[in-house]
């Protein structure tokens, strides 16, 4: 199972890929202070407990500057408000949105496809996918297409090589390292969102402004920020990098990839299984409130908990033949976009959009392949294994 992650230049850290988890599914890692679930059923019950909190910022002196550029964040939101809130931001990604997410795009990728006719190689992401997404996410918050360059400051933050760490000051250096390179993008959304307070228009920010929390009270300006940075982060990236980590699980099993183009309704399983077998964010947190068992472990009150979604969607005891790629693997309950309260609210979107835009790709270009000659670049955070440029071939 080395063979996969040799092949694509994988450091050791993406253990699970070489079929290496580890016996002990809850261990303590003294050198960051944090404490290692990487089991399935065990990830499961981290996830669906509610004595494990989702704002893993408490633990930490945080102060007054980074607090602005936290709050609001629905992914550090926990019970009552949490569900409540993601109730307010769904309406944007109802059925019917979807639907009309379909035809936009088909039409929109076509026209970006139009552009590459008659060449015999490009970046699929740099040259395709990153501009189809950043238009899509444009004309979701409202934003000028011509501007989405400004969204490549999510990705800045997937390329922080630091981990989580409670020990001399790393929970600090860490949120610095993952807000840092959104201050510019905070500020352009912010003077998006004054625009719309005086003229609100049917856009995503628009409907943040009217946003009120459990109380009744309206969220501030910085929250709503938050809010819509949080909502970038969840779903911007996932549909370029779940189409580039298709792309390498294809060519490294091409049986699959035959399947694949022999029958086109396996391409919505295709995408399950790459985000079971190669899934993008490999790694969520959560604080516990109070003392708690996790396989037979015992956590104390107070502790950060690493959740490793990539080691657990690996786990044998889940998934038969679990280092094996199978597009047709059925049932396949993984955990790569979590579960639970905190399920990601962008799935859905991203199912249309990977399906969609890969059938597209598949439809005008039959023989498309990772180019051999170009390694792709993948992101450096040690919590994602994704792509960031991944060069193909269309002959």
């Amino acid at each position: 199972m080395t063979e996969f992650a040799d092949r694509w230049g994988l450091g050791p850290d993406k253990y699970w890929l070489r079929g290496q988890l580890p016996e002990e599914k809850v261990t303590f890692d003294e050198s960051l202070g944090v404490w290692q679930v990487t089991g399935y059923k065990e990830v499961l019950q981290v996830l669906g407990d509610d004595s494990f909190s989702a704002d893993s910022t408490r633990l930490f002196d945080v102060d007054e500057e980074q607090a602005k550029l936290i709050k609001g964040d629905m992914a550090q939101m926990n019970g009552p408000e949490h569900i409540h809130m993601r109730r307010q931001v769904g309406k944007a990604f109802s059925p019917k949105a979807m639907d009309d997410l379909e035809l936009r795009i088909t039409k929109l990728g076509t026209e970006l496809l139009d552009k590459l006719a008659g060449r015999d190689r490009f970046d699929l992401l740099g040259d395709f996918i990153d501009d189809l997404s950043g238009i899509l996410f444009s004309e979701l918050l409202g934003t000028p297409a011509e501007h989405r360059h400004m969204f490549k400051a999510v990705d800045q933050t997937m390329d922080a090589d630091v981990q989580m760490s409670t020990v001399d000051q790393g929970g600090e250096e860490y949120f610095d390292s993952l807000l840092g390179p959104l201050l510019p993008l905070r500020d352009f959304l912010g003077d998006i969102i004054n625009e719309r307070r005086k003229e609100p228009k049917q856009d995503l920010l628009s409907l943040m402004i009217e946003f009120k929390y459990l109380d009744g009270t309206p969220m501030a300006h910085d929250e709503i920020i938050n809010f819509a940075v949080a909502v970038l982060g969840a779903g911007h990236l996932t549909s370029p990098i779940l189409i580039g980590n298709t792309m390498l699980c294809l060519e490294a099993f091409p049986e699959q990839y035959a399947k694949v183009r022999a029958d086109r309704s396996l391409v919505p399983g295709m995408f399950e299984e790459v985000m079971r077998y190669f899934t993008p964010a490999t790694t969520s947190y959560r604080a516990t409130d109070a003392e708690a068992e996790v396989g037979g472990v015992t956590i104390p009150k107070d502790q950060m908990v690493a959740i490793q979604l990539g080691a657990a969607n690996r786990d044998p005891r889940q998934f038969p033949n679990a280092d094996v790629f199978d597009v047709t693997r059925a049932p396949n309950q993984h955990v790569g976009y979590g579960r639970g309260s905190h399920y990601c609210i962008g799935a859905a979107m991203a199912r249309v959009e990977t399906r969609i835009i890969f059938n597209l790709l598949l439809d005008r270009f039959p023989n498309l392949r990772v180019d051999p000659d170009v390694p792709p670049v993948f992101f450096g955070s040690p919590e994602f294994t994704g792509v960031r440029s991944l060069a193909v071939r269309v002959d």
